[in-house]
């Protein structure tokens, strides 16, 4: 069995960006019907190497799809008893871009809209990164409540 790659690889990688889609996903949905709702409902590209993540319904089972050099890669998890506890997306807004260390928190039980954001340092936008500082930004706004 493959295991998703450890949260200290994924925050070296900080290329890999993970966006949650805010609406219900059906769960039956495999690997080309997924692809097509990164592009249609996230925007991005499904080969880009980033993780897209999607829930059901109620709550409780969450699949992730991510490009690996070669081919698709989908993890699927199903909670026995309770749901994750997901981040709010803005109003209007189809995704929530998530950190790594926030998508452990999540698959482990812990519900990250109730953390506190302490303010830190971030490097100057270049002209190129200026959407995904705005979408990170956008997040911060939603794990702070505001």
């Amino acid at each position: 069995m493959i295991g998703l790659p450890s949260l200290q690889a994924m925050d070296r990688a900080q290329e890999t960006r993970i966006w949650l889609a805010s609406e219900a996903m059906d769960m039956r949905c495999g690997f080309d019907r997924l692809a097509e709702r990164v592009r249609a409902v996230i925007g991005e590209d499904p080969l880009s190497g980033h993780w897209f993540v999607f829930h059901s319904r109620r709550g409780d089972r969450l699949k992730i799809l991510y490009w690996d050099r070669d081919g698709f890669v989908l993890w699927y998890k199903r909670l026995e008893e309770g749901k994750f506890k997901l981040p709010r997306p803005r109003e209007g807004a189809r995704t929530v871009e998530l950190r790594a260390s926030e998508l452990a928190m999540i698959l482990d039980g812990i519900d990250v809209s109730k953390l506190k954001r302490m303010p830190r340092y971030e490097r100057p936008v270049r002209s190129g990164e200026e959407k995904s500082s705005k979408e990170k930004n956008r997040t911060d706004s939603i794990m702070r409540g505001n």
